[in-house]
């Protein structure tokens, strides 16, 4: 099964995708917790990707794709993937598309986390003074809010009309969102 997670920063996309992963072995996907590995590395790539994210600025197609390609047999391998924070595009979507026919598959679900902007940017500033993720800073979420929102509404019909798109309120407690999310997975 592959399922896309779709909500923006912080709204328990990858408190989900962990939950899913112990409960039915799947890959997570994260192209936050990538770009991350890349950054912590020291790498010209992570350099880049730093500079760029610090800013609240999204890291190009290409290279989010690369990332997900790299991994996506993998993940195949295990049963599915979990995408958290992919695609956030139509590009994406459609590369992703893609490399899963490649591979004769396709989406099976899209489950969108739906969440108030205001809560998430306390959860982020909470995140932030606790855990210091520089992609944290409450300035620079704010421009990764509204760039999600821009950039990802396309998405929705994009899901929506090939009848994967399930909403959750994303707003409730960990438990009540993943029972929502599991419902989800069963109508799939």
């Amino acid at each position: 099964m592959n399922l896309i997670l779709f909500g923006p920063p912080a709204a328990g996309k990858g408190t989900q995708a962990k939950r899913l992963v112990e409960q039915r072995g799947m890959v997570q996907l994260s192209t936050g917790d990538m770009l991350r590995e890349a950054i912590a590395s020291g790498s010209e790539l992570g350099k880049q990707c730093q500079e760029i994210m610090s800013r609240g600025g999204l890291i190009a197609d290409d290279i989010v794709i690369a990332l997900i390609a790299a991994r996506l047999k993998e993940a195949e391998e295990a049963g599915g993937a979990i995408f958290d924070g992919f695609p956030r595009t139509i590009a994406q979507a459609e590369a992703l598309d893609a490399m899963l026919v490649k591979l004769g598959k396709k989406i099976d679900a899209v489950v969108r986390l739906k969440v108030d902007d205001d809560a998430l940017l306390a959860r982020v500033s909470k995140r932030f003074a606790e855990q210091g993720r520089p992609d944290d800073n409450p300035e620079s979420f704010k421009v990764r809010l509204e760039a999600y929102n821009r950039n990802t509404a396309p998405l929705l019909p994009y899901y929506g009309d090939r009848g994967l798109l399930t909403e959750v309120d994303g707003m409730g407690s960990i438990e009540t969102v993943a029972a929502a999310i599991s419902g989800a997975l069963a109508r799939a």
